[in-house]
């Protein structure tokens, strides 16, 4: 895997960094979005927001309309808030501590370990899908769990050779090893692979882990009218009145009505005090 990842690893610009604050924001922006999307946003964002203080400076709003085009906004809510945690509490100085990343605003066990593997070069392994589908289909042979694949993962991890590992394994399940039509001719682990032994005719081994899901549709969904409706306040501050309209719903103001209070529940937007009401991004 070192061999083949001195070879072929792309060139990526969070992987020119060991800068923490930066690792995190292309691990928050790469959550469940193509890597072509970050590329277009990943400059631009920390041109805006070089550090954390400069984030937690600027507002939830600011962070919120630059986060266009990267979809699921709240993420960028969470990532100015993880900003905010880091300047008050360490002084702008990043953890260097699993338990402490993993306190921070949506920062999960995954995110820890990929911030601590790629900022501060620790010998732990981030188990992404993309690994997760190295793991099961060459590896395991079998389905796995998040817990057992994380442990399988540690263990195969060379000491001091973490970030290139790493780095090597996403590459191999995003470029070679992907959901569908596999290149198993290009694989590294050809020789070894517990599937291609199997006969590739069998089952998928990844699609019988029990965190393979498919994830309900987007086209209709509540998920759709707050894109939406983030979408529009990004211009403009929008009147209760069009709030059915901005969601793509406009015979259906309830609806529309659940998904703005979503979101001054959740501190991306509140009301303006004056006549009409407007909604605005915090």
């Amino acid at each position: 895997m070192l061999e083949w990842g001195a070879v072929h690893r792309r060139d990526l610009p969070w992987r020119a960094t060991r800068d923490p604050w930066r690792v995190l924001v292309s691990e928050v922006m790469l959550q469940q979005t193509q890597v072509e999307r970050v590329l277009a946003s990943y400059r631009d964002f920390l041109d805006a927001f070089p550090t954390p203080e400069v984030c937690a400076r600027a507002g939830p709003g600011a962070v919120v309309r630059l986060w266009s085009g990267l979809g699921y906004n709240r993420r960028a809510l969470h990532l100015h808030g993880a900003a905010a945690v880091i300047t008050a509490q360490y002084g702008g100085i990043f953890p260097a501590d699993e338990k402490a990343l993993r306190a921070l605003p949506g920062v999960g066990p995954y995110t820890a370990r990929a911030v601590l593997a790629f900022a501060f070069e620790a010998d732990m392994a981030p188990v992404d899908t993309n690994v997760l589908r190295v793991l099961t289909r060459c590896i395991a042979g079998e389905g796995l769990s998040v817990r057992r694949a994380q442990a399988l993962a540690d263990h195969l991890l060379p000491s001091g050779r973490s970030w290139e590992f790493n780095q090597a394994m996403f590459d191999l399940g995003a470029t070679v090893c992907t959901a569908a039509r596999p290149q198993c001719a290009r694989c590294p682990l050809r020789a070894q692979c517990a599937w291609r032994r199997a006969g590739l005719g069998s089952a998928d081994p990844w699609r019988a882990s029990p965190s393979v899901r498919t994830q309900a549709p987007f086209a209709g969904s509540d998920r759709q009218g707050r894109g939406r409706l983030v979408a529009a306040l990004r211009h403009d501050p929008v009147p209760r009145e069009m709030l059915a309209s901005a969601c793509g719903w406009p015979d259906d103001q309830a609806r529309a009505e659940r998904v703005a209070a979503s979101l001054v529940n959740e501190g991306f937007a509140d009301w303006t005090d004056g006549r009409p009401a407007l909604l605005q991004l915090c």
